[in-house]
């Protein structure tokens, strides 16, 4: 059995799930996230956790059994604490500002960039001095919270030679020596 798939989902005080014709539904104190399950896959709700089970042991059972149980358990956790992301932006001159749901950068392009959230992530731009900007995000749903990161990052992704761009808080970029001066 999958190791992930078997393990009961314990659900928080105020966290509410509700299984409907193969709809999951988690609400929380402000929030209710909703996930389509396969008609194959069973979900059951019972003394205060979730159980995934399968049908069979066939190819496709075993990966969405799995793959169930963590969504499922990524939607219990958005509701009842949250997602959060930190992005800062590495070089000369690079700027973050949010208004609202929309965020402004400026990454040394001729032009700035806009970028409209959606209206789950929120988005907070700081920037102090002599430090890099930063831009933060949170969200209930993590795979949008993920989307709307990816994107973001893919406008200017870090370089291995000077580590300009855009990182998440924590990561190391592989750098690269750049050309040897006068190799004979």
């Amino acid at each position: 059995m999958s190791r992930i798939g078997k393990a009961p989902i314990a659900i928080p005080a105020g966290v509410t799930v509700e299984v409907k014709d193969h709809v999951v539904t988690v609400k929380g104190k402000n929030s209710s996230l909703q996930q389509k399950i396969n008609p194959d896959i069973n979900v059951e709700v019972k003394d205060g956790h979730v159980y995934v089970t399968r049908p069979s042991d066939d190819r496709e059972h075993r990966a969405q059994h799995g793959l169930y149980r963590a969504l499922i358990h990524n939607m219990i956790v958005g509701v009842s604490e949250g997602y959060r992301k930190e992005m800062e932006l590495v070089g000369v001159g690079y700027r973050a500002t949010a208004t609202g749901q929309v965020l402004e950068l400026s990454l040394g392009y001729s032009h700035a960039i806009y970028i409209k959230l959606p209206p789950e992530v929120k988005v907070e731009a700081k920037s102090e001095r002599n430090k890099n900007p930063l831009i933060i995000l949170t969200s209930e749903d993590k795979q949008l919270l993920g989307q709307v990161c990816a994107k973001i990052r893919s406008l200017r992704k870090p370089e291995p030679y000077k580590g300009k761009g855009i990182k998440f808080v924590g990561e190391v970029i592989r750098r690269k020596s750049g050309k040897t001066a006068g190799a004979k």
